[in-house]
């Protein structure tokens, strides 16, 4: 096996790298997420900061980043994934993954936590490196005609890349808080809901008045104690399709009410909330846990200051999904262009396009049009 110094070789050889690049200094991951902070050498935890170089390095690990890195692997290019959060999937994993989706090709409906663990399984036999819980912070040009990307990450680790591919979504997302709720997040509090099951037998109490908020009540009613929905209007912005469904599938609805307080019970857990209702009622409601479904602020962060053409925080972008700095591309979300509909499904296709030119781009006697995977081996 060769010695994983090669993966912090700035003079290594082409045939060296291409070698060496089977070695993971990150987070190889199969069928589950994992977290990781630094990467390894030899099995011992890096102290201080080390260089990794890849073909391609993408940035964000949703949807259309997963099947990046798979497409990179089919292409027979070494990729490493970079993101903020501790898992792979991005709003996904963060914010809906146990609600159903609907519009993947192939899947008449797929749970989000699955149709993630899919995207990991698919990229898992080429493997890719996995640096979650890490923030790209700068991104320069070296004179190194191989690896001319520099990306800097929080904790000083660089990371060379023949490529930057960047499949942010929407960047850097914040949940709006609930003002009554201070001191208690994570103590009955939350924002998401990543495991149902952990609310079972639980009386439940969702806030906000969007599409988030609904799902929530409609999958939390079967397994909860009770479930309530509380807005501070009398309006919704979600469809009114799934309003209906919750009305009819009797989910208790309070409008024109605003949260004052969060109650503990005599062992100090969350215990009840208390409402004032608009005419000067006053309410309080049993609740052993409340998602604050509120939306969020969401930003670019770091990579706006990384020399790119941004609009409305998208990123422009041309047919091959290249932005306006060199050998850096980027898809999904994140991106705009004219006629762009943001969709799971147009990212994947975007990705699978930015991976084909970063290829040629790499090696300009290799052909753009991959061939079939069905005749893969």
């Amino acid at each position: 096996m060769l010695d994983p110094e090669f993966l912090f070789c700035h003079n290594a050889s082409l045939a060296q790298r291409d070698a060496a690049r089977r070695v993971s200094f990150g987070t190889k991951i199969g069928t589950e997420t994992a977290t990781t902070h630094h990467w390894r050498k030899g099995g011992e935890p890096m102290g201080s900061p080390e260089e990794m170089s890849v073909d391609v390095l993408v940035v964000g690990a949703g949807p259309t980043g997963l099947f990046a890195a798979y497409y990179a692997g089919f292409r027979g290019l070494s990729m490493a994934i970079v993101d903020s959060l501790p898992e792979t999937g991005g709003q996904v994993t963060a914010m809906y993954p146990e609600k159903m989706i609907y519009d993947v090709g192939g899947f008449p409906a797929v749970r989000g936590r699955d149709l993630i663990k899919g995207l990991v399984e698919q990229a898992a036999p080429w493997n890719p490196v996995y640096l979650l819980g890490r923030k790209a912070v700068s991104l320069e040009e070296v004179a190194d005609e191989d690896r001319p990307l520099r990306m800097t990450l929080d904790g000083g680790d660089v990371v060379r890349a023949g490529a930057v591919l960047i499949t942010a979504g929407i960047g850097e997302f914040t949940p709006r808080p609930l003002p009554a709720g201070d001191g208690w997040l994570g103590k009955g509090l939350v924002h998401f809901v990543p495991a149902l099951d952990v609310h079972r037998d639980q009386h439940v109490v969702v806030v906000g008045g969007g599409d988030s908020a609904f799902d929530w009540v409609l999958a939390l009613k079967p397994i909860a104690a009770s479930v309530a929905l509380v807005h501070r209007r009398s309006r919704f912005r979600a469809a009114e399709s799934i309003v209906k469904e919750a009305r009819e599938a009797g989910v208790r609805i309070i409008t024109d009410a605003e949260v004052t307080a969060l109650r503990e019970d005599a062992e100090g857990g969350l215990a009840e909330i208390a409402l004032d209702v608009k005419g000067g009622d006053s309410l309080v409601l049993p609740a052993q846990a409340v998602v604050a479904a509120l939306g969020f602020t969401a930003d670019l962060g770091p990579i706006e200051n990384w020399g790119l053409k941004i609009e409305r925080r998208a990123i422009d972008v041309d047919s091959t999904m290249a932005t306006a700095r060199h050998r850096v591309y980027a898809a999904g979300d994140v991106v705009s262009y004219p006629g762009k509909v943001k969709l799971i499904a147009t990212g994947f296709g975007e990705a699978a396009t930015a991976i084909n030119n970063i290829a040629v781009a790499l090696n300009p006697d290799a052909h753009l049009f991959p061939g079939h995977s069905s005749n893969a081996e």
